[in-house]
């Protein structure tokens, strides 16, 4: 399979899945009872996280391998926005979902939770737009939206 092709499906099945992620959170906090938000959180820890991880590390992995040789600002811009993606999901997101759900199984919905369940959500955003900035910057360089290759 092509490197370019890995590269933009792992891209993509992240961006997807951080977003279902937060829509799943949102959705279940705002509509749903405890059991759900619960629920929900059992699942991000124990079903979403590690196929999460392998997909930032299969989309920051690729990404360097096709950018080795290539510059300018499209690139330089993936180049410097990825390790900024993967820290914030190593230090904030992920400790953020094991310690929401440890606190859901316990039925602990307390102020610490809510402070927690918000920074996650706030986090999350910004990941969202970090990543979409990343898969846009992506399409151009492949020509598929705006810019051509060559003026990248």
């Amino acid at each position: 399979m092509k490197k370019s092709v890995i590269h933009a499906s792992a891209g993509a099945l992240a961006l997807l899945t951080v977003a279902t992620f937060w829509i799943s959170t949102l959705i279940s906090e705002l509509f749903m009872g405890q059991e759900a938000v619960a629920a929900i959180k059992h699942a991000i820890a124990y079903f979403g996280l590690i196929p999460l991880v392998i997909l930032m590390a299969g989309t920051g992995g690729s990404g360097f391998v096709l950018a080795r040789g290539r510059k300018g600002r499209l690139v330089e811009g993936k180049k410097k926005r990825m390790p900024k993606i993967g820290a914030t999901g190593l230090l904030v997101m992920i400790p953020c979902a094991l310690f929401l759900n440890s606190k859901a199984a316990a039925g602990e919905f307390d102020a610490m939770f809510y402070v927690i369940q918000v920074v996650e959500l706030v986090v999350g955003v910004m990941q969202l737009t970090v990543l979409g900035r990343s898969f846009r910057d992506g399409l151009k360089l492949a020509g598929r939206l705006g810019a051509s290759p060559a003026q990248s």
